[in-house]
């Protein structure tokens, strides 16, 4: 059964910087709506409900139900602004849809069969590309998520985007001027690679004594043998 969603907001008349900020103290969040050829209205939502409708994979790339008072319409979430360091919603975009409209979307792409893939089994590991992808369809063919079965993916192989079960009557945006030079991979199996440091040799310290047939730094002069020592001393002498 299709997830829904529904949405209660109010209108709201008074808007500005202070007036969101009040509305944030309030545990409300500013949002706005607009698209369809219809005005753009401003609305108060409250932010608990939305906080826990955000949680969910499934909203972003679902047709919304946003409730004003007695008017119900189909949405769409469009954008979301996050506090960059508490967990707060700033604001939301809503974009207003029509049935006989095409609308893009990013849809999720759920990876099935992981653990049974032979390349898998090799040593090999996944390495996702993407986690979702944007479609172009109308708002009745928009589907959930894009199902992408890698339970016979062999080490060192790759699935890319002409490889996808796309339902009928949805088209990737990707491919919107051609395939060629768009097909990209959406995940692949490796082994991974190690790669390897060489050590660091740290110079001595000043005043530290060189290792024994070590060689004198550069613009460094050698310290002279024991004898070279001896004879330079008895030609003075």
């Amino acid at each position: 059964m299709a997830i829904k969603f529904e949405l209660e907001a109010e209108l709201r008349g008074d808007v500005g910087k202070g007036a969101s900020r009040r509305l944030r103290h309030a545990n409300s969040v500013p949002a706005v709506v607009y698209g369809a050829g219809v005005e753009p209205v401003s609305l108060t939502l409250n932010h608990d409900k939305v906080s826990v409708a955000l949680a969910q994979e499934a909203f972003y790339s679902h047709i919304l139900t946003l409730k004003t008072g007695q008017k119900s319409e189909k949405v769409i979430l469009k954008s979301v602004q996050r506090h960059p360091s508490r967990p707060r919603i700033q604001h939301i975009d809503f974009l207003r849809i029509r049935a006989d409209q095409k609308l893009k979307m990013n849809v999720p792409l759920h990876f099935l069969g992981e653990d049974k893939a032979p390349g898998l089994k090799a040593g090999g590991v996944f390495q996702h590309l993407m986690s979702d992808i944007e479609v172009s369809c109308l708002p009745a063919d928009l589907p959930e998520f894009i199902e992408v079965d890698v339970s016979n993916l062999e080490l060192d192989q790759s699935i890319h985007l002409s490889e996808l079960k796309i339902p009928k009557g949805v088209e990737l945006v990707a491919f919107a001027h051609g395939v060629e030079g768009h097909d990209q991979a959406v995940i692949s199996i490796h082994i991974p690679r190690i790669e390897v440091e060489e050590p660091v040799v740290a110079a001595p310290a000043e005043g530290e004594v060189a290792a024994e047939g070590a060689a004198p730094a550069e613009g460094a002069t050698a310290a002279p043998a024991e004898g070279a020592a001896e004879a330079s001393k008895g030609k003075k002498e």
